[in-house]
């Protein structure tokens, strides 16, 4: 109990967090607190202590790079399997004596690690309270978990994977610092095509800044625009080595990479989740160089047997006409092409010889027709039958001349002027009457 002088009376005692009237006078939340009302420092440290001690325990995945042993204790460093990130934690000695194999500088282990936060010194410290080693086992089946779910989204589909370049003009190569496998790639490659050109990144190809470096060396690759197609390329190694190439996160960003991209991992053996969602797997750093670019040997002996290929066609093709020429040349319509005129000029002749006759001969025929039918019809002529004696009797009229046929004595009574027309000329008359009627038998003869 502390006391506070209060001016004129009795030193008072002051409030803490243990008297009962330390709930009426002291913030309820940090949030309230002031510089003229602060918490006392223990009411902070249980505050913490009981927030932190809330939350639950969790398994977590790294690596051991520090491991000591102080009595019943142990210290231990554990650090992320991806990135630059540890943690440093206590567990007792009896955890790790349950272990069958003891634990080393360089385990990858799983731990199940509780927050604590020690009260008198205002640390927080992470307990251990289970350890277990990850074995080679543990990791393939973790592997093929993870490949197996990625497959299942279609990241392995063949209709996602983009056909590399036919010659690429600048190849980009994500390769350790100064390693055999960046060495195989730019040999081989420049063996096969000379002129070819590269963009190379060199990163970390195992351990913990093995991911971060490789996605910025394949984002960089994959924003350059004269780059045609990007080689992640790795020599051999341990399982544990070649983890950083089944990680999810560079899975997917190869996945989804505008450029084409090789995996070139390890030797045949190794099956690392990357060579799945790559464009193109190659079995090591050499066969990818062998497949990405064209051996110029190979492609000079294909031109000059195209070469050689259309001049045998062009060739075949001269020959083959040339005979066609030859042939239509020997036709007789070609040897002799005024024979086709001399036929049809005699053609011609006989057609036209064949018309004049048939012309004439109609023309003979209608004169002949022509004469018979006037012959014809000078016989039915009047005037025949005037030349024959006979004559036309008319009526005179008052103009002289004659108009009436007479036809009987009846049209003509006496004094009636008649104009006689007769074979030769006209006579004028005058009738003195009917005579009398003729016997029938004139009647008839007439």
């Amino acid at each position: 109990m502390s006391y506070d002088a209060v001016p004129g009376g009795t030193p008072q005692p002051l409030p803490t967090a243990e008297s009962p009237d330390a709930e009426s006078t002291l913030p309820a939340t940090a949030s309230e607190t002031t510089p003229d009302n602060p918490w006392p420092l223990q009411l902070l440290s249980r505050k913490l202590k009981t927030h932190i001690e809330r939350a639950p325990a969790a398994w977590i995945e790294g690596q051991v790079i520090e491991l000591n042993r102080r009595g019943g204790s142990a210290f231990v460093t554990l650090r992320d399997t991806d990135a630059e990130i540890s943690l440093p934690a206590s567990l007792w000695s009896n955890v790790l004596d349950r272990q069958k194999m003891p634990l080393e500088r360089g385990s990858r282990v799983v731990a199940l690690v509780k927050p604590e936060f020690w009260l008198k010194t205002g640390r927080l410290n992470m307990s251990i309270k289970d350890i277990r080693p990850v074995g080679l086992g543990d990791l393939l089946a973790r592997i093929e978990r993870l490949r197996q779910a990625l497959g299942t989204e279609g990241l392995f589909s063949e209709s996602r994977k983009k056909r590399l370049p036919l010659l690429p003009h600048r190849i980009g190569l994500i390769t350790g610092r100064d390693s055999d496998a960046k060495k195989d790639v730019l040999r081989n490659a420049a063996l096969r095509w000379p002129a070819v050109e590269f963009a190379i990144r060199e990163v970390a190809v195992q351990g913990v800044t093995a991911v971060t470096q490789i996605l910025a060396a394949l984002r960089e690759l994959d924003a350059d625009p004269h780059v045609d197609v990007i080689v992640i390329a790795r020599g051999g190694g341990a399982l544990e080595d070649l983890l950083p190439f089944s990680n999810e996160e560079l899975v997917r960003a190869v996945s989804a990479a505008a450029t084409p991209v090789v995996s070139a991992i390890g030797h045949e053996a190794d099956h690392p989740i990357l060579d799945d969602v790559a464009d193109l797997r190659a079995s090591t750093p050499t066969d990818a160089a062998k497949r990405i670019v064209p051996d110029v040997a190979e492609e000079l002996a294909r031109v000059r047997q195209a070469r050689e290929q259309l001049h045998r066609s062009v060739a075949r093709l001269v020959d083959r006409e040339t005979d066609r020429l030859h042939a239509l040349r020997s036709r007789p319509v070609l040897a002799s092409p005024e024979g086709m005129v001399t036929a049809r000029a005699e053609d011609v002749e006989r057609l036209r010889k064949h018309a004049h006759t048939a012309v004439s001969s109609a023309v003979v025929r209608a004169l002949d027709q022509m004469h018979h039918l006037r012959a014809q019809v000078r016989a039915l002529s009047p005037q025949k039958t005037l030349d024959r004696g006979y004559a036309v009797v008319q009526v005179t009229g008052a103009d002289g001349i004659g108009h009436d046929v007479v036809r009987s004595p009846d049209q003509a009574p006496d004094g009636t002027e008649l104009t006689l027309r007769l074979a030769e000329g006209r006579l004028s008359a005058v009738s003195s009457g009917a005579s009398g009627h003729p016997s029938k038998q004139q009647q008839n003869e007439d």
